[in-house]
């Protein structure tokens, strides 16, 4: 027999690769022509590949294995973005508002499934799997939009290590509540004890080995050797913590931990990302295949109603757990929607669960579908989460409540005195726009007011005078305590899409007076933000390119003049010619391209027909068309150049002329 065809056969889990891969691709291309997320795509793979669909995929365990194992290249992957110092920021976060969040949805979902009939027993089971989110979504998810490093991210990312963290314990509690009497206190004493000892290995790692380590595998200038360095690192940092009764995924965001303290985690990341983008479909794949939809549409009804509770649950829980460490309410709403969904670690537990009998079959799958549910709401509830914060806290209320409501928003206010603002400028968002706007405002003795919402930046800003409050300006209280009324000009200088739209839309609710300026990131954004009420809109997209072309112009040697007559011509005609840069929609210029380049270059011999000779002799402009500029020497730049003047070994000199006489003259003086 061919040993091709022997080898596929005795290997089935090849056979479905190729399936998985092959479907996934069919699929995930018409989703992204559809514009739909890609983990829809992979659930919805796993769940016509798997067992209650087409069944064309056996081996469910290794597609389980290798799942598990792109779950911890994610961590790893976030771990190494992350570093010890950041984690310690959060801290709070962490261990307050995570053990909130897991707490109280514990006990709400206990008396709820109480009040349906279930035991005391499995009610308390209920409570732990639906107190846990999913990791693997919410982090891509996050990480594929830059958020993990933003405020809510933070705390987001904070709460989801907590219940990493917990799912040890919860697995140990899970046979006691089946009645299986252990010493469970004992086992929770031995995993605080395990647990310490993992953080001071973890910390110790970070100063001292990994660092070392990954100098002397950089050093080797190997790039296989330094490759199989970090996933041995990731891998044997999870094995560890693995057989110490942790998460593998708790380990692996551990093990990015340590190597994130060391200067080679940037390179790390890009050399990982690849196998964890392969590995990771395979978990999404793995959780579509547990999907019966037979159930889900004889049971729509039921399910339905289950997953809008299970949103409403979590949503406030986690909104209130976030807002008791000192978030505002926007911030705790985001996050609250970010980490609504049933995660995958509770897959895993509910398998204990079915063991110990504290799940019947039926109810199994009841929670199957909820689970997979919520997880393919996630991306469209991730991607509008900021709008829908701002519609809960849009919603109509009477005065006093929304009032009180507002005044809570603000957690932290700098004293401004409200009286003296008229015909002033409101700034919102103190980024460097909003920093250097401020900066030529009070330079031209224009009175301003600053709205931000970085309560760090809050803090340093205010100490040093700054007429700055922390709020969020799509509040009407808070645009209201800087006489926005009163206003000549309002410019918001943020790069949230949504954030700025609900900050235009509150503004012209209270005036119609103020001149609104908004950034915002492209040049298809203008018209909304027009319509919404901005008087001007400034396109980063657009302001960019022109910068850019601006400077590459500069580097062509065209005249100052020509390229401002360019760039004013190109923002006259409303952007037209600078799409097309065809001169055919309406641009009067033309520019003058110099067939000369100014160049630096350095001299690396110590001899030749130029060097060491005096620049009188070498008639550097009559035998290779080179104007001498100036000479860069031991940190130097001399420009007073004269006849006597020599070019030595080791100079960097500026030189004008035609492409072809700069490479003829650096080929002369530069080691080929």
């Amino acid at each position: 027999m061919n040993p091709f065809i022997l080898a596929a056969a005795e290997i089935p889990l090849l056979s479905d690769i190729v399936v998985i891969f092959g479907l996934a691709t069919l699929v995930i291309l018409l989703f992204m022509r559809l514009k739909l997320p890609t983990i829809i795509g992979y659930l919805l793979t796993g769940a016509i590949a798997g067992p209650y669909g087409l069944s064309l995929v056996d081996a469910s365990t290794a597609v389980e294995v290798l799942s598990e194992i792109g779950v911890i290249l994610l961590l790893f992957v976030i771990g190494m973005e992350f570093s010890l110092k950041s984690l310690m920021a959060i801290k709070k976060a962490v261990f307050i508002g995570g053990s909130l969040q897991v707490l109280l949805t514990i006990g709400a979902t206990t008396l709820i499934t109480y009040s349906f009939g279930y035991e005391w027993n499995k009610a308390v089971f209920f409570g732990f799997l639906f107190a846990l989110s999913s990791t693997a979504i919410v982090l891509k998810l996050l990480q594929e939009t830059g958020q993990v490093n933003s405020i809510s991210g933070r705390t987001t990312l904070a709460i989801l290590i907590f219940q990493d963290i917990i799912i040890v314990p919860l697995v140990l509690l899970t046979p006691m509540l089946a009645g299986e009497s252990d010493n469970i206190f004992l086992s929770l004493t031995y995993m605080v004890l395990k647990g310490g000892l993992v953080i001071v290995l973890t910390i110790l790692s970070a100063k001292y080995l990994i660092p070392q380590l990954l100098y002397r595998v950089a050093k080797s200038k190997n790039e296989e050797l330094f490759l199989l360095s970090i996933i041995v690192t990731c891998f044997a940092v999870a094995y560890v913590t693995s057989l110490l009764g942790l998460s593998l995924g708790l380990g692996a965001f551990l093990a990015g931990l340590i190597i994130s303290e060391s200067e080679y985690s940037h390179h790390a990341t890009g050399k990982i990302l690849p196998f964890r983008e392969i590995f990771l479909s395979f978990f999404f794949v793995s959780v579509g295949m547990l999907f019966d939809l037979s159930f889900l549409l004889d049971n729509i009804l039921i399910i339905l109603a289950l997953v809008a509770l299970t949103f409403v649950v979590k949503f406030l829980i986690t909104s209130l757990a976030v807002k008791s460490i000192g978030s505002d309410f926007k911030g705790a709403f985001i996050v609250g929607l970010s980490i609504f969904q049933v995660g995958e670690f509770s897959l895993l537990l509910a398998k204990e669960g079915l063991e110990y009998e504290l799940l019947d079959p039926i109810t199994y799958q009841y929670f199957l579908a909820i689970s997979i549910l919520t997880m393919v709401m996630t991306p469209f509830i991730l991607k509008q989460r900021e709008q829908l914060a701002y519609r809960v806290l849009n919603i109509p209320l009477p005065k006093k409540i929304k009032a009180r409501f507002g005044e809570k928003t603000a957690v932290h206010t700098t004293k401004i005195e409200t009286d003296e603002l008229g015909d002033h400028l409101v700034i919102i968002g103190f980024g460097l726009n909003g920093r250097n706007l401020a900066r030529a405002a009070k330079r031209a003795n224009i009175s301003y007011a600053i709205i931000e919402m970085n309560p760090e930046t809050v803090r340093v800003e205010s100490a040093k005078g700054e007429p700055i409050m922390y709020g969020d300006a799509a509040n009407p209280v808070v645009l209201e305590h800087v006489n926005i009324h009163k206003a000549r000009v309002a410019v918001i200088a943020i790069s949230n899409h949504e954030a700025t739209r609900g900050i235009i839309t509150n503004i012209r609710a209270i005036t119609q007076n103020a001149f609104i300026i908004v950034r915002t990131r492209y040049v298809n954004e203008i018209e909304a933000m027009l319509r919404l009420g901005a008087d001007e809109v400034i396109p980063e997209e657009f302001e960019t390119s022109i910068e850019i072309f601006t400077r590459v112009l500069n580097k062509y040697l065209v005249p100052k003049g020509e390229i401002d007559d360019f760039t004013h011509d190109v923002r006259y005609h409303n952007y037209e010619v600078f799409r097309s840069l065809q001169g055919d929609s309406g641009s009067t210029i033309a520019l003058d391209i110099p067939e000369i380049n100014f160049a630096g270059i350095k001299i690396e011999k110590d001899h030749g027909a130029f060097i060491g000779k005096p620049i009188k002799e070498i008639n550097l402009r009559e035998k290779v068309g080179i104007n001498l500029v100036a000479i860069k020497r031991d940190g130097k730049t001399k420009t007073d150049i004269d006849g006597d003047t020599k070019i030595k070994l080791g100079d960097i000199v500026y030189v004008v002329a035609r492409p072809e006489a700069l490479e003829k003259f650096e080929e002369d003086v530069s080691i080929s």
